[in-house]
């Protein structure tokens, strides 16, 4: 007699290979939209950190006129307080008239630059705030695009592990979501 094994095949494993065959088609198409994902993900989330760190900028050059603005109006306070004290100087009997009302006069010509100066710089941090709120409003689009799409990679993973392609379903709408929120970033609405 020979050692030679017949492999005899049931019904049943034919199908069961079939399913197979047609569940490792879908496991590749669940795997490549994986990776699809994954590397959108990445593009995302640099994005979220790119305008995160542009509108953390922005509001830095707003604090900085703005503590600008301030020395300024102390500049200003300074030249009052010194204008203050020469018409009160001018007040006393042996008071130098003319020296003192000239000195009067150039405090209040030179607080009106100084004051232009310090409303210029307050404008100027508001400007910056400005930017920085606008800058923030699409880096909270980058970041919620990302969010979806870490869903859709979750839902992707649980679709692998369960076996269910219903749940593709939830795939496609996270990743549509992740899409709608990027084009809200880069057309920055």
């Amino acid at each position: 007699m020979s050692e030679e094994e017949f492999e005899v095949r049931g019904p049943h494993e034919g199908a069961l290979e079939g399913e197979a065959g047609e569940w490792d088609a879908f496991s590749s198409k669940i795997a490549v939209t994986t990776a699809i994902l994954a590397t959108l993900g990445a593009f995302f989330s640099y994005q979220a950190g790119s305008t995160q760190n542009e509108a953390a900028m922005f509001k830095n050059d707003a604090a900085i006129k703005k503590t600008e603005a301030a020395d300024q109006w102390n500049f200003y306070e300074s030249k009052s307080n010194k204008e203050n004290l020469a018409e009160i100087t001018l007040l006393l009997p042996n008071a130098d008239h003319d020296k003192y009302t000239k000195a009067a006069e150039r405090y209040d010509s030179e607080k009106k630059s100084i004051k232009k100066q310090a409303e210029s710089l307050e404008a100027e941090s508001k400007g910056f705030d400005v930017k920085s709120e606008a800058v923030m409003h699409i880096h909270h689009r980058w970041a919620l695009a990302m969010t979806f799409v870490q869903i859709a990679i979750s839902l992707a993973a649980i679709t692998l592990l369960t076996r269910k392609k219903s749940l593709s379903i939830g795939v496609a709408a996270m990743a549509l979501g992740g899409a709608v929120f990027a084009l809200l970033a880069i057309f920055q609405i």
